[in-house]
């Protein structure tokens, strides 16, 4: 009797251990290790691409033309205007979201709560503090993973927690500047996204997160965020908004 209720105890220990190693707020880990080295042109046009290896792709975020089947959006913040266009072919639940939230003015006067050089920019939390937002359906839902879509220097993209189904209202913009390339998984990326990595990008978030977006213009203003003063929290001491997101197309 003694060993059976000694294995019930270690069990739910066990389990509450789990439980609180895969607990976390709405925020990425920042990796280590990368090797950075190669500056990039933030106005640069990529050429689209139809190679991925020996299969061929349409990898969409390599050409800042706006196509029939993707959304324009202008992000206004208080140090400029961003750009962007989304993929609601590859990514439906997050571009309605975002798209939803966007004409309600659910974004409007909220701030980039997280921000760090050389990796991202992170809004949409009402709250401001990295802990709140919630989806247009009121509960989180799942990560939406495409082979056509990278963490490339300027994608969008859905923040979440460790848990599987948890993304809510807030996104990311990948900022980081300098080559990537070397950490790139040669196998399974195509090859002309292994080229644009060299011009920045974040790869190790690759199949972990939703990117359901990718900057067409304002990378200056992006790279102005990542360079304001932060706190040990990385938030900015000077309050960066985004005054409004308006929905083009």
């Amino acid at each position: 009797m003694k060993r059976k209720k000694s294995f019930i105890i270690g069990s739910t220990l066990f389990i509450i251990a789990i439980g609180l190693m895969i607990f976390g707020t709405h925020t990425l880990s920042k990796s280590t290790g990368a090797s950075f080295t190669t500056m990039f042109n933030p106005e640069s046009s990529l050429s689209q691409s139809t190679s991925s290896n020996d299969h061929p792709l349409d990898l969409p975020q390599l050409t800042n033309d706006v196509s029939e089947n993707e959304i324009e959006v202008h992000i206004t913040t208080s140090l400029g205007l961003i750009k962007v266009k989304l993929f609601p072919d590859l990514a439906p639940k997050a571009v309605e979201n975002f798209i939803t939230h966007s004409n309600e003015g659910y974004y409007d006067e909220t701030t980039f709560h997280r921000v760090l050089a050389n990796f991202m920019i992170q809004g949409g939390d009402p709250k401001g503090d990295g802990t709140g937002g919630k989806s247009i359906w009121g509960e989180p839902f799942e990560t939406e993973i495409s082979p056509q879509l990278f963490h490339i220097r300027g994608a969008l993209a859905m923040a979440k927690t460790n848990a599987p189904v948890s993304i809510g209202s807030q996104f990311y913009i990948v900022q980081n500047p300098v080559d990537v390339s070397a950490s790139v998984d040669l196998a399974t990326t195509p090859d002309d996204i292994v080229e644009a990595y060299t011009s920045g990008g974040y790869p190790s978030l690759d199949q972990h997160y939703t990117v359901f977006g990718q900057v067409i213009e304002g990378m200056d203003v992006i790279d102005a965020i990542s360079e304001v003063e932060t706190d040990s929290l990385d938030k900015p001491l000077q309050e960066v908004k985004i005054e409004s997101i308006e929905v083009i197309d």
